[in-house]
């Protein structure tokens, strides 16, 4: 059984003064709801923010973040500058049951930043939780996922974590920036040696049929 349901949303890192350009592109060429804008998420922090803009397109959304400097150069900046503009820095996964998932991805050596969080993100209320970058480079550059839970429709919340407490996911990779932590999502040494996947067999060339034959063979 699948442990994540789909995509919930996808989260770009936009170059500087780029913001605006995409979200035109994301709402008047893809047709997407402007839900929430955030032009700096970190008024009171002297070293860096970012932009925050929330595109709905009702069965998944857009997140386009745009860093800004001041004494230091924003993560979000980092990131674009490492992998260009409109990089996926990171995409979010919708799980059934969000403590279900956690528990069995621990128990396989899967790394996360933090603890759960709740909050509301712009398409709505939801806990979220954090992993760790794919490969072993600095916080601030490497793409991660997240994983989420959304109450079901006409449900209320279902959780002991009280709303918007502990460090965002911008605290919490600033704080691995800050630190030279490089711990990476999952160590592959704890992957069973023996493990394959499940497959189903596929027909050997000579089993295709006649009428897949003949097309092939026929003239362009």
């Amino acid at each position: 059984m699948s442990k994540v349901s789909r995509v919930d949303h996808i989260a770009y890192a936009v170059e500087k003064g780029m913001i605006e350009k995409w979200a035109w592109y994301h709402i008047e060429v893809e047709g997407g709801k402007l839900t929430k804008r955030v032009d700096d998420v970190r008024p009171d922090d002297p070293d860096s923010s970012m932009k925050l803009w929330c595109i709905d397109f009702a069965s998944f959304g857009v997140v386009l973040v745009e860093g800004i400097d001041r004494n230091k150069k924003s993560q979000v900046t980092a990131f674009a500058d490492c992998h260009g503009d409109h990089s996926v820095q990171h995409i979010a996964f919708d799980t059934e049951n969000l403590e279900q998932f956690v528990s069995h991805a621990i128990s396989k050596g899967v790394n996360l930043r933090g603890q759960q969080l709740v909050s509301n993100d712009g398409f709505g209320e939801l806990k979220q939780l954090f992993g760790k970058g794919y490969a072993k480079q600095n916080a601030a550059e490497m793409s991660f996922p997240e994983y989420v839970e959304r109450p079901k429709q006409g449900a209320s919340m279902s959780t002991s974590v009280p709303p918007n407490t502990g460090r965002n996911f911008y605290q919490r990779i600033e704080h691995a920036r800050n630190t030279g932590d490089t711990s990476t999502l999952i160590d592959f040494s704890l992957m069973p040696s023996d493990w394959a996947p499940e497959s189903k067999p596929v027909a050997a060339p000579g089993n295709v049929s006649q009428a897949c034959a003949r097309e092939e063979l026929a003239p362009a």
